[in-house]
Parts: structure tokens; sequence; C-alpha cells
């Protein structure tokens, strides 16, 4: 298991670090838009953006390459597909409780990869994420893109719930 944490200062971009090491950071252009840019600590930049008709699904991409693309379903859970090295796999990335709230990524043997706990910060109204991994997930090649696709995907998700897309 690791633990990571995702930091906002501005509401429009998270810094996911573990201890004192950045592991990357996700901003987004501007309020109310699901358009954003995923930066790794080796410089590496992914783009996610809308498509469709209403923008419903998000598609994460390098260069023009789609790695990973995910919409919310009827049931308010969120369903990613990835992509990598011409695998496709699924997850689920799902809202659990109401007083004591946290996300979940599930993968397709419904095994539990990731937990993440928001917090918000009152004196700012920025969210803070507490992130704790499983040791499978930590084997993934691209965890860091996931973790941060993840805090993407809580921040829609809660976007959404709110009515403020």
């Amino acid at each position: 298991m690791a633990e990571y944490q995702a930091k906002s200062n501005n509401s429009l971009s998270f810094e996911l670090t573990q201890g004192n090491e950045s592991i990357g950071k996700l901003s987004y252009k501007n309020w109310f838009q699901f358009t954003a840019s995923i930066e790794l600590a080796n410089y590496s930049t992914y783009q996610l953006i809308p498509k469709g008709f209403w923008g419903s699904t998000i598609e994460l991409k390098y260069n023009d390459t789609v790695l990973l693309k995910f919409s919310m379903n009827w049931n308010g859970s969120i369903a990613l597909q990835t992509y990598y090295n011409d695998i496709e796999k699924e997850y689920i990335f799902r809202h659990q409780g109401v007083f004591n709230e946290s996300f979940s990524l599930i993968d397709q043997d419904e095994t539990e990869l990731l937990v993440m706990k928001p917090h918000l910060k009152w004196s700012n109204l920025n969210y803070e994420y507490q992130i704790q991994t499983s040791d499978r997930f930590e084997s993934f090649l691209n965890k860091e893109i996931l973790l941060l696709t993840s805090i993407h995907c809580a921040n829609y998700y809660m976007s959404m719930m709110a009515g403020t897309y």
C-alpha cells in the first residue's frame, strides 16, 4: 500500500505528492469546464478533453493518441477505459458514503485499487484528497496518470452532482 496527497491552492490546479516527492499536477484551464492538463514529474504532458455533443465523455490524450477515456454512468459511477500499449482495460470509479464520503477505483475483478477521501479546506474553499492505493495498483506502469485522472474523476463527479457543469 502507498499513500498520496493531492492539494489545491487555487481551485484550478492539484499537486499530487507522495511524502515530499512531487508526482505530478492536474491543471484546469478555467472553472466550469472539464478541459485540463496533466504534467508528470518527468515533464511529460497529457490533455483531458471533453468529447461528444454534451461533452459527457472525457478523453486523456498524449499528442494525438487516446490513452484513456471516461464517462458517467446512469447510476453515478464513472466508467473508465484505458488503452495502454494497445491493451484495453476497464475500471469503475465510484462515490461512497455521505458524511464520511470517499471515492474508490475498482478493476474488472471487483478489486479495490485505490480509495480517495476528499477534505474541503474551509479557509480557502479548496479540496484536498488523501489517496491510499493497493499493492496491485502500485505495480501498474501508468499509475501516476491513473492517480491524476482519478482526481479529475472526483472533481467531475462533484461538479455533476452539484450541477455546476
